[in-house]
């Protein structure tokens, strides 16, 4: 088995499959790619049993084979060397792969390619087609909110819910919520799934670069992405997902416009001088000026600073965990957003005012933090 490649373009295809290697995998041949050669056309794969991608690329070939190379090694070989076409030789007989470029020849040992799991067969599948830029976006501005509590498995993803009406995405740690909505999408089937974090986080950095769109397959059990020359195949998240519309508070009377990037700043400020357990920011609202204030008694730290805002409703004083309200405001794009409050007790919604497209709907939830009298 020999081929032809451009080390650059092979490399770069290994590094988008690669994204899906454990440090440490239960089965030993999961450290390795999986080359599958069919002439010239070269089909590279790699897996941790719950996700795996496939990428496939042009090569100078006439041959087919199969075989499993160390993932590691072979990465880090690309990686120091330059952009050159690289030849590939395999031989069954002694397992052993040599790699000749203008600079030498080196060697290194595969595995039988059939010890490499197979994909799972995907049976009574639904599709739907979604642009790469607003699938990137939609996990860009879901997947923060997601939970990494073990013991709650379900809300360490994101939540899919496809309608004739519009695509939704969800994404819950139960302190805040971040909702999605594509009103210009629609699917022909109804459905709801809940995708893992580690496919997401792939599929987020690999669609930021491409414009095309993504077929997505799926079922009860499975969800298959397509793309450009890349499939993703894995295995969703089993349970039921919480009723996350009925968090969200329906009157909220007192609302606050203010200017995004300066509320922001001035709550990092204030933010240093917090407890450090729990990261509370105080808001006191009145009139049209909103004062952010931060208190450390057991090191004696505080911080106060005073904005002004457009504010309709009753003087208000809310606490937030400033975590949360930071990492809300930065995944925003937009110049000026809406804070609605209804009690100091319940969750403030923060919505974008401006810089949406067309169609496109985002609602932020946070739970406020019991203030200290």
């Amino acid at each position: 088995m020999k081929f032809i490649v451009s080390s650059g373009a092979l490399l770069k295809q290994l590094q988008i499959v690669g994204g899906v290697l454990n440090n440490n995998n239960t089965l030993a041949i999961l450290d390795n790619f999986l080359f599958d050669l069919k002439q010239n056309e070269l089909t590279l794969s790699a897996s941790d049993l719950e996700t795996t991608i496939s990428a496939t690329l042009e090569v100078d070939s006439e041959d087919e084979g199969l075989a499993a190379i160390p993932a590691r090694l072979l990465l880090d070989g690309l990686k120091a060397l330059p952009e050159q076409p690289v030849t590939f030789v395999l031989d069954p007989k002694t397992n052993s792969l040599e790699m000749s470029s203008d600079y030498g020849k080196y060697s290194l040992a595969f595995v039988e390619g059939e010890e490499f799991p197979k994909l799972p067969e995907m049976e009574d599948v639904s599709t739907t087609v979604i642009p790469g830029e607003i699938m990137a976006n939609a996990i860009t501005k879901t997947l923060f909110a997601a939970g990494n509590d073990e013991l709650r498995p379900v809300m360490s993803g994101v939540f899919f819910q496809f309608s004739s009406d519009s695509l939704t995405f969800v994404a819950t740690d139960a302190h805040k919520l971040v909702r999605y909505r594509r009103n210009d999408l629609k699917s022909d089937q109804t459905a709801e799934f809940i995708m893992p974090r580690k496919p997401l986080t792939i599929l987020k950095s690999t669609l930021a670069s491409i414009g095309e769109e993504v077929t997505i397959h799926y079922n009860e059990t499975n969800a298959r992405f397509e793309f450009e020359n890349i499939i993703l195949t894995c295995r969703l998240i089993d349970g039921k997902y919480p009723n996350y519309e009925a968090v969200i508070p329906k009157e909220n009377p007192n609302t606050m416009e203010i200017e995004r990037t300066t509320f922001l700043s001035s709550a990092k400020r204030v933010a240093i001088f917090s407890n450090k357990t729990t990261h509370q920011v105080r808001l006191k609202i009145a009139g049209s000026e909103l004062q952010l204030s931060a208190e450390d008694l057991d090191f004696s730290n505080k911080a106060h600073e005073r904005l002004s805002c457009n504010y309709s409703g009753e003087d208000m004083e809310i606490g937030f965990n400033s975590r949360f309200l930071n990492e809300m405001l930065s995944n925003l794009d937009s110049d000026v957003v809406t804070l609605e409050m209804s009690a100091p007790n319940r969750a403030g919604i923060i919505l974008p005012n401006d810089g949406l497209e067309e169609g496109e709907d985002i609602l932020m939830l946070v739970m406020p933090v019991m203030l200290n009298s």
